[in-house]
């Protein structure tokens, strides 16, 4: 097994192309063929990290934060940034991050604070736009079915809660092939008309290389006419935050202090309680103050994440309890629900969870 067969696990999970374009995920450092002898799972990886990749005999750091953010000039030892990665190279030990990737995914780091607590009838808070798109093409009426089935199999078709959607429009194609062509049906030089269909499906934007590369292979033309536009649908299941319900309200007081005891946060920071019950919850893990009008706008009663600023609670403005639990508390089930998810994908192989506590905040 290679670096690269876990990395198309993860891909699976959590495909980077929904992580958020300031991000810096993938793999960071080290060769996708090199041979693995051991996975090792953190929420950030540290030098004391990669100390316990060394001695646990793991050459693949799986990371949920990147530690390569910002462009690295140089690399002198200087930064802890600098000597993870000296350290990483001089030990042969690639680290790949997923970050937004999973923050976006449906099953990601919001799904996992939702069902620490319990809720139910998720839906994301805030989906992620122009991650949609459809793919046009124009084939022989005798060879549609076969097209459309490769193009169901390779993901093409779907969209929200629905499979093998497409669109079908007959009409008469005509083209005359020069010289050089190799027409499967008609002659070279002669104006060929076809019976046709225009063949339209959506697809999710990960998926393009997939799709592109099946019509390609099943079309039976020399030239495959086609167009790929994006859609104005947001995704329902790509985005950041989520929101859930729980099975019975609760008073403010009362789940303010479950939050505290699920999450195992040291604190809660909250705006103003409103002495309403809680029913519906919205979350976001990591730093969260950009999503509060959104939980607000969603009909929440309290939206939990963390980094707030002391102006962010005022934006609450009476309308929902916003809370902080803390950055490090919001994500930190997270490297275990990776090491499940990987030890399932690849039983046969040692996926191992980090003792490392990387919290770098402390409290008295």
């Amino acid at each position: 097994m290679v670096v690269q067969d876990v990395i198309n696990h993860l891909h699976d999970l959590a495909p980077l192309a929904y992580a958020e374009d300031f991000d810096n995920v993938g793999l960071l450092v080290g060769d996708k063929n090199q041979s693995i002898t051991g996975v090792l799972v953190t929420l950030d990886t540290l030098e004391a990290v990669v100390d316990e990749a060394i001695e646990k005999g793991c050459n693949l750091i799986v990371s949920f934060h990147p530690i390569i953010f910002k462009g690295l000039k140089k690399l002198t030892g200087k930064s802890y940034v600098e000597r993870v990665v000296i350290k990483a190279i001089q030990h042969k030990i690639s680290i790949f991050a997923v970050h937004t990737a999973l923050d976006n995914a449906f099953q990601g780091v919001n799904s996992i604070i939702c069902d620490q607590l319990n809720l139910k009838n998720k839906q994301i808070l805030m989906p992620q736009k122009g991650t949609i798109k459809n793919l046009t093409t124009y084939v022989p009426k005798a060879n549609a079915n076969d097209l459309r089935q490769s193009l169901f199999k390779a993901g093409a078709g779907n969209i929200g809660n629905y499979d093998n959607c497409s669109f079908n429009a007959e009409g008469i194609g005509t083209y005359k092939g020069n010289k050089d062509s190799n027409p499967v049906k008609g002659e070279r030089g002669i104006l060929q008309e076809e019976e046709e269909i225009q063949l339209s499906l959506t697809f999710q934007k990960h998926l393009e290389s997939k799709v592109l590369k099946t019509l390609f292979e099943a079309h039976p033309y020399e030239e495959v006419a086609f167009e790929i536009t994006t859609l104005e649908n947001t995704n329902q299941h790509i985005g950041m935050g989520m929101i859930g319900e729980l099975d019975q309200a609760q008073s403010e007081q009362d789940f303010l202090q479950f939050v505290k005891d699920k999450m195992k946060a040291s604190s809660v920071r909250h705006s103003r309680k409103l002495n309403k019950p809680v029913k519906k919850v919205a979350v976001l893990g990591g730093s969260g103050g950009f999503a509060i009008g959104p939980a607000k706008a969603s009909g929440a009663d309290i939206f939990i994440t963390a980094d707030l600023k002391y102006h962010d609670f005022f934006s609450a403005e009476n309308d929902i309890v916003v809370a902080d639990i803390g950055h490090y508390e919001s994500e930190q089930f997270t490297k275990k629900f990776l090491v499940d998810y990987l030890s399932k994908k690849i039983s046969n192989f040692a996926i191992i969870l980090s003792n490392t506590n990387t919290n770098p905040v402390k409290y008295l």
